[in-house]
């Protein structure tokens, strides 16, 4: 299905069941012009790889330094802050499955603006016990629409969980670490030669999203570029629902 034909049938379910803005329930959209002018974006300059508003010039984060994550760059179109907040906790928790087609063109600008050579979208994948108690990935209900409006080729199996891992929530950016450790495992057939826009709804640590991007190497991606709709930064803190 091309991105048009997604955008009209969703418009067509608008009429006959009419939405509320998932970011402050006003009827009649699904995301409303006012939520969206209050989108914070991160501010520059950015870690040059890991995608996170530094303090100065611009550089490498004292974690990349440290410690670099195996994606070659994140970068997240909002901050966790405010309506973009409140839209995804409607995702993850009340089945909004309206708002990444309604997010899609603004998220599809923001990343043909970084000139990535994408060739393939993936999305994080779930384990098991949470697609079983959720009933869906809601990282999936944001890359398929994104990867539609960018004419890019989309692979929802190519990247697996090979074992259950604990919820991150709570965890330090160590345990995080660990965690999702060998967590994943990707398809050669589907990743090998590609260019990989990995895409999660929220980056806290980058931890799953770098444990992700090294299975997708192992399997013969060529590069590996993550986006994530929304960045928690440190004064949220790590307990991120």
């Amino acid at each position: 299905m091309t991105y048009a034909a997604y955008h009209w049938l969703w418009s067509g379910l608008d009429l006959l069941l009419p939405p509320n803005c998932s970011g402050c329930g006003r009827p009649g959209y699904r995301w409303c012009p006012e939520c969206n002018r209050q989108v914070e974006h991160p501010a520059v300059p950015l870690c040059q790889i890991c995608g996170i508003p530094l303090e100065g010039r611009a550089g490498l984060c004292e974690d990349c330094r440290n410690a670099p994550p195996h994606y070659g760059a994140l970068r997240s179109w909002s901050l966790f802050e405010g309506p973009v907040r409140k839209a995804l906790h409607r995702l993850k928790y009340r089945r909004d499955l309206g708002l990444g087609e309604a997010l899609a063109p603004h998220l599809c600008r923001f990343i043909e603006e970084l000139c990535w050579p994408l060739t393939l979208v993936v999305p994080v994948p779930l384990g098991r016990k949470r697609i079983s108690e959720r009933g869906y990935n809601q990282v999936s209900l944001i890359a398929r629409p994104l990867s539609m409006a960018m004419r890019i080729s989309y692979a929802a199996q190519a990247l697996v969980r090979s074992r259950e891992t604990r919820s991150q929530v709570g965890l330090t950016r160590a345990e995080r670490r660990l965690n999702v450790r060998d967590a994943f495992q990707a398809k050669t057939s589907r990743v090998q030669g590609q260019v990989v826009l990995l895409v999660d709804d929220i980056a806290t640590t980058g931890s799953t999203l770098s444990s992700c991007a090294a299975a997708l190497y192992a399997a013969g991606a060529r590069d590996v570029f993550a986006f994530t709709v929304s960045r928690a930064m440190p004064k949220h803190g790590l307990r991120i629902v």
